[in-house]
């Protein structure tokens, strides 16, 4: 059986393994000139830092799914605990701990009398992560039938899904400070804490329950694993390799287009911002779906490490919900934004030449079509000045190169918009409502990646790619019995 995916991000690349590993004959079409996707470095002579996701969240769902693909060993990680500082504008620092004693402790510390409502917020996350995993993290809705279950809707109840993640904060933690801490995490995937459901209330769960962890070499390091496995196992991969149309006759596909060319297929498995992917198939109707938040990235080539004591910094802003209002609502750049700062070169001396280190910062911005990029290149002057404020105030003589990305060259990427996540996880695009791995009405078309079921993050596309393959592997069987 020929298989072709189009698109070569994580999911792609995954799917390629399992279906290889399956006995098909699998080609990947990739338009970008490396396979990847966001998972990617930014790269400036001796210097590299990661171009997209830093934070390694659900070690062992990435483990076991390397492991399904004989890929274990292949790279190394390494936990970070404590997590990562919240520093607030007065001067006052939350260490967040995935050690749970440490981390009563010092929220004790902070915020007298508010251990006990964290570890009542862990026990009653643990119960919900059990349920919802299964119900819905591990397994796909073909029809919205298999999503209203009479034990689904019981779950969604019991992860109390109509809540956002914020107001399930507010439900355990009287101070905003802390709100803040356990609901920003939705911005890992692109989405408010004040909109997303409260069933991604497991991301900040997961912090704590499976740690936080850095593949050494940097997160990109895992693409670059895979593609050698790919070349390994004798998968063609073809870059440049835009494709235009997918063909096709009756209710299956025949074939792609690529540079002018049909390539024939017996399944295609589409991986990529689904909006596109959805324009590549005939005779789909217009849908509007709404992108992920953006990010403003700036990226420093350093003589000397950013004065952090920590891999990964959040430095918030006088009002987290003032910044997402801008951002979501309104459109428009926070004058007191929060922000991140990543400092790999603590922990990883491979990224550099020796003595010297890389940094990363973002900001969660609107998507491209808000905002121009002149407004973008402005604004990052003005995160550079609190930067410099809050972090280091040698860095501007330490700093040897710098790069800022903007959501317009995401978009110039391939990403939705701009934004950096795909569509956005907000309620009416989670679950059953998100995109399908069987998204259309044709029998050998299917889809895979952050915009699809069950979501984005590397770890949660891995998951999604592995249902896929599961589902593969039952029409199998279907074929081979009939």
């Amino acid at each position: 059986m020929k298989t072709i995916i189009v698109g070569g991000g994580i999911g792609g690349m995954i799917t390629a393994l399992y279906e290889k590993q399956a006995g098909h004959d699998v080609e990947i079409y990739e338009a970008k000139p490396k396979l990847g996707g966001r998972l990617a470095f930014h790269n400036r002579g001796p210097y590299k830092i990661d171009e997209g996701p830093t934070v390694v969240l659900l070690p062992q769902m990435i483990n076991d799914i390397l492991k399904d693909l004989n890929l274990e060993n292949r790279i190394e990680m390494l936990r970070i605990d404590p997590l990562y500082p919240l520093h607030f504008p007065g001067g006052e620092t939350l260490l967040k701990w995935s050690d749970r004693k440490k981390q009563a402790a010092e929220i004790e510390r902070i915020f007298p009398g508010e251990s006990d409502s964290f570890h009542k917020y862990m026990k009653d996350m643990e119960q919900r992560f059990e349920a919802g995993k299964p119900a819905f993290l591990d397994r796909a809705f073909l029809q919205k039938s298999s999503f209203f279950t009479k034990s689904n809707i019981s779950i969604l109840m019991k992860l109390k899904a109509y809540q956002s993640v914020r107001k399930q904060a507010k439900k355990y933690f009287k101070s905003i400070k802390l709100q803040e801490a356990f609901s920003l995490q939705t911005l890992y995937i692109g989405g408010s804490p004040l909109q997303t459901s409260a069933i991604y209330s497991l991301v900040p769960f997961s912090e704590h329950a499976h740690g936080i962890w850095y593949v050494k070499g940097g997160y990109g390091k895992l693409a670059e694993v895979i593609a050698e496995a790919l070349e390994e196992r004798n998968i063609k991969v073809n870059t440049h390799a835009f494709v235009t149309e997918v063909k096709t006759e009756k209710d299956k596909a025949t074939g792609i287009v690529s540079r002018n060319k049909y390539i024939p297929a017996d399944r295609i498995i589409l991986n990529g911002e689904f909006p596109f992917m959805k324009d590549l198939m005939p005779g789909q109707q217009k849908k509007t779906f709404q992108p992920s938040s953006g990010c403003l990235l700036m990226f420093f080539g350093l003589s000397d490490k950013i004065n952090t004591k920590h891999v990964h910094n959040f430095f918030m802003g006088e009002s987290l919900d003032t910044h997402m209002e801008n951002l979501f609502k309104k459109n428009k750049l926070d004058e007191d934004p929060a922000f991140y700062v990543f400092n790999p070169s603590l922990i990883d001396d491979t990224l550099a030449p020796q003595g010297h280190g890389v940094a990363y910062v973002l900001v969660p911005v609107p998507a491209a079509e808000h905002i121009t990029r002149e407004d973008y290149l402005i604004y990052s002057e003005k995160i550079k000045k609190l930067l410099i404020q809050r972090t280091d105030h040698n860095l501007q003589d330490k700093i040897v190169w710098e790069h800022i990305r903007t959501p317009h060259e995401a978009k110039a990427d391939y990403l939705f918009e701009g934004g950096s996540f795909g569509i956005a996880p907000s309620l009416l695009q989670s679950g059953v409502f998100r995109p399908q791995i069987k998204p259309f009405s044709y029998k050998n078309v299917y889809a895979v990646g952050a915009s699809v079921h069950p979501g984005g993050g590397i770890p949660i596309v891995m998951q999604g790619a592995k249902i896929l393959s599961e589902l593969l592997r039952k029409e199998d069987e279907q074929v081979t019995i009939n």
